[in-house]
């Protein structure tokens, strides 16, 4: 089969670079071993948000009280709850379906494609030259070598929306935002959740945003312990242990179910890049700002690259290999303006330098604040637990921004467009925003960079001045 673009991976950059390649005349072949929509679609963010979903929902439920209406603990029924994780997936499904991208025009060879020459891949018995080819085959869940974990059933990502019961106590070791999103959400349906984690939660994030989740799931009942070292795990009755370190001795943590959330790992093994001349390690395949591997005829995207694991990452990526494949446009991905955000209540969300980093520059910044308890709208609507942080230069331009507090994952959308634009501090201060939203909070934020040059003693000696003439 001799075509213009082989993509390996049908996950969500992927896929992207198949429906575009095709629907611009490009004669493109998908090759995809397990099931298409890749990660995101069936064991990450889909079915995790809608989990999520419930949970927030039950708690909103318990939390009635506040707004003068009579709440009653609320009973999760875990066959429905499964059921509508797996409702969501379904209604989304048709759209990363075979059938979906063979209408597009894109040829889709359902099994595994690894690499028998620079330019030649090899699935299901068919051998596929292409003038460019690229991989996405995404990541998978990374399970640390932790003493006896072998010896116990445990859950991943992958498997963890896979049930039809609650677990009664979960286990979650590791405190990173899959860790923390999972472990709240099993909180709020009735869970029993303890967290273990070897640092701190949310490690990456802004120590000071991340404290009003920490503080969030510790009043919802989770058990967090940070700075926990894991000894061993073994089996415990009809669940497992988990033995810590404490004090020079041990302390036990008792589960009827496990959960790592250890991190990630780019999926490189069985695609034979070394007879395509590529190369890669155990952290993903090596590539150049044009998302080029060492093979230039070969491009590589998403997760599999080992940088920023997201899947708005791995769809941009997806456009910037478009310009290059088909049209031999020079792009290159810039990762500056990339946000990130964990979907807790309240949400946490951040887009480039937050303070620890602006700090390591060693260039003069000043921090913005503005808490949600000084929002109308975070007051009707009792979410008034949050706050907005924007890092800035003397001259008003926009280092970074980070939110913590309800729907921040909405609400750091300007601030990327305007640090993708360029844009400063100014923008972001005149822009009239509708009252009562909690959007305000940005503007309130943006509008402090000028208190102290605006209410100045320089400021009422010319205010002074001019009213003299009347």
């Amino acid at each position: 089969m001799n075509v213009d673009i082989c993509v390996i991976g049908g996950g969500a950059g992927g896929l992207a670079v198949a429906a575009g390649a095709a629907q611009m005349g490009a004669k493109t072949v998908l090759l995809e071993k397990y099931k298409m929509g890749g990660d995101c679609l069936n064991y990450g963010c889909v079915p995790s948000k809608a989990f999520l979903a419930a949970g927030h929902a039950a708690q909103s439920v318990r939390e009635a009280d506040r707004f003068g209406i009579t709440a009653t603990d609320p009973t999760s029924r875990s066959k429905d709850i499964y059921g509508h994780v797996r409702a969501v997936i379904g209604a989304i499904e048709p759209n990363d379906s075979v059938e979906r991208f063979e209408g597009l025009g894109v040829k889709v060879i359902e099994a595994a494609g690894k690499f028998v020459g620079r330019q030649e891949v090899e699935a299901d018995g068919v051998r596929i030259k292409a003038r460019r080819i690229v991989v996405s085959t995404g990541s998978t869940a990374f399970v640390s070598p932790i003493p006896g974990l072998n010896q116990v059933p445990y859950l991943t990502n992958e498997t963890v929306f896979n049930r039809h019961q609650l677990p009664e106590h979960l286990i979650v070791i590791g405190g990173g935002p899959i860790g923390i999103e999972l472990a709240q959400a099993h909180r709020h349906l009735g869970c029993e959740v303890t967290v273990l984690e070897m640092v701190s939660i949310i490690p990456k994030d802004d120590a000071e945003l991340v404290d009003v989740v920490r503080q969030q799931v510790l009043r919802d009942g989770l058990d967090a312990r940070e700075g926990a070292k894991i000894i061993r795990i073994e089996p415990y009755a009809d669940g497992v242990r988990v033995v810590l370190e404490k004090d020079g001795g041990e302390e036990v943590v008792d589960g009827s179910h496990l959960l790592v959330a250890t991190g990630r790992r780019p999926n490189v093994a069985g695609l034979d890049l070394e007879k395509a001349g590529i190369e890669y390690s155990d952290k993903g395949i090596l590539v150049d700002a044009r998302l080029r591997t060492s093979n230039k005829k070969v491009f590589a995207i998403g997760d599999v690259t080992g940088g920023f694991l997201f899947t708005h990452v791995a769809g941009y990526h997806a456009s910037v290999v478009i310009k290059n494949a088909l049209f031999h446009l020079p792009a290159k991905a810039d990762h500056k303006n990339v946000p990130r955000v964990t979907y807790t209540a309240p949400e946490l969300a951040q887009v480039g330098l937050n303070e620890a980093g602006a700090k390591q520059t060693g260039k003069d910044f000043r921090v913005l604040r503005w808490p949600f308890h000084e929002n109308d709208r975070a007051q009707a609507e009792g979410a008034t637990d949050g706050l907005i942080k924007a890092i800035i230069t003397p001259k008003g331009h926009i280092l970074g921004c980070g939110i913590v507090g309800a729907h921040a994952g909405e609400l750091i959308q300007p601030w990327v467009l305007a640090m993708s634009r360029k844009l400063k501090i100014g923008a972001m201060a005149t822009m009239i925003v509708p009252y009562p939203t909690l959007g305000e909070v940005s503007k309130r934020a943006a509008s402090s960079f000028y208190i102290p040059s605006l209410f100045s003693d320089r400021t009422r000696k010319i205010v002074k001045f001019f009213s003299r003439f009347g």
